[in-house]
């Protein structure tokens, strides 16, 4: 019972971050005013949140990956929602799969991850 329970990213706008990850990954976002928070939820979990900032510092220290059953197609709609895809899915090793790197619509850097 040590796993990740609650994963924040920065944003400076709850309506545009919101829109980007329902759109791609079918994310369920709900801002809530009082806290100048939203909160999302994933089909699996970790659930997290969007944090607002006056603006995002950059390259995070941290690197999140979310797990995808296809990379390209994923890097495509990423693109489609106004993100960029920064990395290719690239081979891992036979054994750990593929990752590809993106940006979202507030410049967070964040990895996807494959089996295949």
């Amino acid at each position: 019972m040590h796993g990740f329970c609650h994963i924040e990213l920065p944003c400076t706008d709850f309506a545009k971050i919101g829109k980007f990850y329902t759109d791609v990954f079918g994310w369920n976002v709900r801002e809530i005013p009082e806290m100048n928070y939203a909160m999302f939820q994933t089909p699996d979990g970790p659930d997290g949140g969007f944090s607002k900032q006056a603006k995002i510092a950059g390259e995070p220290g941290i690197a999140l990956y979310i797990e995808v059953e296809d990379i390209d197609a994923i890097l495509k709609k990423i693109e489609e929602a106004g993100g960029k895809a920064v990395h290719p899915k690239t081979a891992i090793s036979p054994d750990f799969g593929f990752f590809g790197i993106f940006t979202d619509v507030e410049g967070n850097s964040i990895g996807l991850w494959s089996k295949n």
